[in-house]
């Protein structure tokens, strides 16, 4: 193999790890959030409502 291909390699194996790393943050994340019962549900947006957003508030994009 010569520094090229070794390059390209260190390069792809990079991003591979940063996928990995990011998916598995992500999950992290999600499983980390409590379980709302229906029930518990139904009494927030008894209390609180449901939220009211405005387009302009909310911004299109990737999660990478």
């Amino acid at each position: 193999m010569d520094s090229l291909d070794i390059s390209k390699l260190k390069e792809i194996i990079k991003e591979a790890v940063r996928e990995v790393l990011h998916e598995e943050f992500l999950n992290l994340w999600i499983n980390s959030l409590p379980y709302v019962s229906d029930e518990e549900m139904k009494d927030i947006q008894e209390r609180y409502g449901s939220p009211n957003y405005t387009e302009d508030e909310f911004v299109e994009g990737d999660l990478k």
